[in-house]
């Protein structure tokens, strides 16, 4: 028995050695991979729509802390500093980087070549040339758009639905937006159908949107359709103060402005298009190449009636209008 015993313990000395050579990898389990997501927009802060995407990142099975590790790059409303954050996100090695708007996916295309891009919202890719078509993007860049080219002149002819004696209606868009020309084109084929003059005023400052609205207000507009981009966003307490003053009925293409007391909102929202992006990304990060992707559109578009705002201007909104809203603000 004690030379049982002897052989035993042998064993398992001979045994404990035997791990003690075997390289430390082969045995011990390797930490997750952490990907790194940058994301770049000229808004001030996180909100609904980053959320969304970080929660569908979460339900794809992406935990921040385990596996997963935002970058995140705010502009603050100043575009100037977009193009200078792209090259920040490219100079930290991303993953993939995570935009807002077609100006900011613009910027972060010219940062990188390489570097998977995800557009989480843009107005028109194709016309502002940063994909060559929603079918096959081609190159690094994939993702969600509004495709605003079906839907500017939508707005104008529900702003018209409610309002049918408006026969003249200004435009307003930021002076430096990718898609300024099919908005301008959209809207002009909108009031040509319905025999309206339209208003159509480009601005890149302050100052230049207090002279669009006394250029509206000399030309008699009965009411204003508001593109989105950068400049145009970082200015809605501007642009809805000078409104009210002047009595005139808006509708946006986001619907934060009208949560805020615009009068209307018509488009898709950026929270169900930013959890579409979410899916973008996980396919990205397991293997699939951007230009492999084909970009989609929104299969809804929200109608949102603000009746606060339409109480202060006057107006009454027709009952197939109310019918129609995905959401009455009372």
């Amino acid at each position: 028995m004690l030379f049982l015993g002897k052989f035993v313990r042998g064993i398992a000395f001979a045994f404990a050695l035997a791990m003690l050579c075997v390289p430390y990898p082969s045995w011990a389990q390797q930490p997750a991979k952490v990907w790194r997501v940058g994301y770049l927009s000229t808004a001030s802060g996180p909100g609904e729509a980053v959320d969304a995407l970080r929660e569908q990142l979460r339900k794809l099975g992406y935990v921040e802390g385990r596996n997963i590790a935002y970058e995140y790059r705010w502009a603050a409303g100043r575009a100037e500093r977009v193009q200078e954050m792209a090259e920040e996100l490219v100079r930290l090695k991303v993953d993939v980087i995570v935009t807002q708007t077609t100006f900011v996916a613009a910027a972060a295309k010219r940062a990188t070549g390489t570097i998977p891009i995800v557009m989480a919202s843009t107005q028109d890719p194709v016309g502002g040339g940063v994909i060559a078509s929603l079918a096959r993007p081609g190159g690094n860049v994939t993702g969600v758009t509004q495709n605003t080219t079906e839907t500017d002149g939508k707005r104008l002819e529900i702003l018209h639905e409610i309002i049918p004696k408006a026969i003249r209606v200004a435009s307003l868009i930021w002076d430096k937006s990718l898609t300024k020309a099919g908005f301008a084109e959209q809207t002009r084929a909108a009031a040509e159908k319905m025999g309206v003059t339209l208003i159509h005023q480009e601005v890149g400052t302050p100052d230049e949107i207090r002279a669009a609205f006394e250029a509206m207000k000399r030309q008699r507009a009965q009411a204003l359709v508001v593109a989105t981009g950068p400049f145009i966003t970082s200015q809605f307490k501007l642009i809805a103060n000078l409104a009210a003053a002047q009595h005139l009925p808006v509708i946006y293409n986001t619907s934060i402005n009208a949560d805020a007391g615009g009068l209307m909102f018509y488009g898709a929202t950026q929270t169900e298009m930013h959890r579409k992006a979410a899916t973008y990304v996980d396919r990205i990060l397991k293997g699939a190449k951007p230009a492999d992707l084909p970009v989609e559109e929104p299969t809804k578009y929200e109608l949102v009636v603000n009746l606060k705002a339409a109480k202060a201007l006057g107006l009454i909104i027709p009952q197939a209008v109310l019918l129609r809203a995905d959401e009455v603000i009372e």
